[in-house]
């Protein structure tokens, strides 16, 4: 045999069987070092009453993809009831392809309802840190509560993430994260700067994959992926600012090979419950998550199907602040946030629940926020970006909300960097009445890091705004809320300084609604 050809032979075969125990990966390295494959850490999400996806990435070195042989890698998982894995309910292995960025997506299967499990991954000698995890309760059941904790909007140049340790510490059944996972600029460091530098924007899909390994390197972000499972949607960052569809700020030509790109690396960085796709020029990412008979979590994509944004400033896309009465486009009742598809998806979910509460879990505010004075539904100044430069689409979900007879719409809403508490109605330039009622309650969490507007004029638009009860936009973290079957609670909670790693919290406000009663009844407010 010719020599060239009996050493590519021999190599060939050595790096296979490297790829299938991990030993070229990870040199027999059994803890967190150099070679440590899970450097990412690991997750968990998508909860069923007996199942969950549980997620990590094979990469030593965060910041150089290159460290990953182009092979397919064998990793072994094992779901367990106790901490310390003396009981297994559940284990196999999953392939953590070089097409998926050596990702692995596990649907842990055959498990109990409304239990906490224990799961982890192993390759070679090394083994993951350990997440855990836990069940959704039987579809027939009324739970006594849930602790669900709801985050967005963690721009890494803008602070530490501390809010997401704090996250962890509260122990919450359940995460929902609504969106701006990563930001998709700034250098490729592996530490929180002192201020941001806007550079190495990301176009390509090696470019937002290096982000989320970025991103996904913080040990506190991994310490809230272990201690719950997450239910995750998108919003713009993910892929551009202020994109609408398929058209981005820039107008550019080839912005649907952008998004695809950056919609494979939000796949294979997510816990999420859908199958690997032949092609990610789309990703169906609406889906329904059922909380026994306590709650319907309704998870919305309000970015892959909405209209362009309108009245963009001349020669760009992307968002602009105008004046209803000058802007014709925002007056077109074909314009839709949704989609037709996801909008009737959503209003068969909300007919057929038998959910106590039914929870729209969805990226940015739906309560109308105008710059100056309402007078009447022609008047005000907005935000074309928001639900505010859809109305159309958004008296649309108003009407639904309130034509399906659902129990208990909740709105659940982040994008904004600001805390807000609202009562939706359908017109919102009409006060109360029996034939404008409160359609449903909306919490708007702050972001984790990302930095938002003066507190002073945050005032003034909840003034102008009679049906926002409160807004904060001066303090970055996250919204923890008790669900019962009488009445769920939402706490707006803060960091003292996001730019320091150690920041305490403190509780800014709690709301509370009641069963049967659509309007925010009880605040306390600091």
């Amino acid at each position: 045999m010719h020599e060239a050809r009996r050493t590519f032979l021999l190599d060939a075969a050595r790096l296979t069987a490297a790829a299938g125990t991990g030993l070229g990966v990870i040199a027999g390295a059994g803890a967190a070092g150099p070679s440590y494959p899970f450097s990412l850490g690991v997750a968990s999400g998508s909860p069923l009453p007996n199942a969950v996806i549980l997620w990590t990435r094979i990469l030593p070195d965060p910041l150089n993809a290159a460290s990953m042989p182009p092979l397919a890698l064998t990793v072994r998982w094992e779901v367990a009831e106790d901490e310390a894995f003396r009981k297994i309910a559940a284990k196999g292995s999953a392939t953590a392809s070089p097409h998926l960025a050596h990702s692995v997506h596990v649907d842990a299967t055959g498990l109990q309802p409304d239990r906490w499990y224990w799961y982890r991954f192993m390759l070679g000698d090394a083994v993951s840190p350990v997440g855990r995890t836990r069940t959704a309760p039987a579809i027939d059941v009324m739970p006594a509560r849930l602790k669900l904790a709801v985050a967005s909007c963690q721009h890494w140049e803008f602070g530490h993430y501390a809010a997401h340790r704090h996250i962890a510490a509260a122990a919450p059944d359940l995460v929902a994260f609504l969106g701006d996972y990563i930001y998709e600029w700034g250098p490729y460091q592996l530490r929180h700067p002192p201020r941001a530098v806007r550079s190495h924007e990301s176009f390509t899909l090696a470019d937002y994959r290096a982000r989320y390994a970025q991103y996904k390197s913080d040990p506190d972000l991994q310490a809230a992926h272990r201690a719950a499972p997450w239910i995750v949607t998108w919003d713009d960052h993910e892929v551009a600012n202020d994109y609408a569809g398929d058209v981005d700020e820039r107008l550019a030509p080839d912005f649907a090979r952008r998004r695809a790109g950056a919609y494979q690396a939000f796949y294979e960085h997510m816990p999420l419950r859908l199958p690997a796709p032949r092609s990610f020029g789309a990703l169906r990412m609406f889906q329904r998550y059922d909380w026994g008979r306590l709650a319907r979590f309704h998870l919305l994509d309000d970015r892959q199907y909405r209209s362009p944004l309108a009245c963009s400033k001349p020669g760009r896309g992307g968002s602009n602040v105008v004046l209803a009465r000058a802007c014709a486009e925002l007056r077109d009742p074909r314009r839709t946030m949704l989609g037709l598809e996801q909008e009737a998806w959503l209003a068969r979910g909300l007919s057929s629940s038998r959910a106590r509460w039914n929870i729209l879990a969805q990226q940015t505010l739906v309560a109308q926020s105008s710059g100056v004075p309402l007078r009447s539904p022609d008047d005000g100044r907005f935000w074309t970006d928001g639900w505010d430069g859809y109305p159309a689409a958004r008296r649309r979900l108003l009407d639904t909300l309130a034509t399906s007879r659902a129990r208990n719409p909740l709105v659940l809403s982040g994008d904004v960097h600001t805390f807000y508490a609202a009562e939706l109605r359908r017109d919102f330039a009409r006060p109360v009445s029996k034939a404008n009622p409160v359609v449903a309650a909306e919490f708007c969490g702050s972001s984790i890091t990302s930095s938002s507007r003066p507190q002073a004029r945050t005032q003034e638009n909840v003034e102008r705004n009679p049906h926002i009860l409160y807004g904060r936009s001066d303090r970055r973290g996250y919204m923890l809320l008790d669900v019962t079957p009488a009445r769920t609670e939402a706490c707006f909670l803060a960091l003292d300084d996001v730019r320091a790693a150690g920041t305490r919290q403190a509780r800014l406000a709690t709301f509370a609604v009641a069963d049967r009663t659509a309007g925010i009844r009880g605040i306390d407010a600091l």
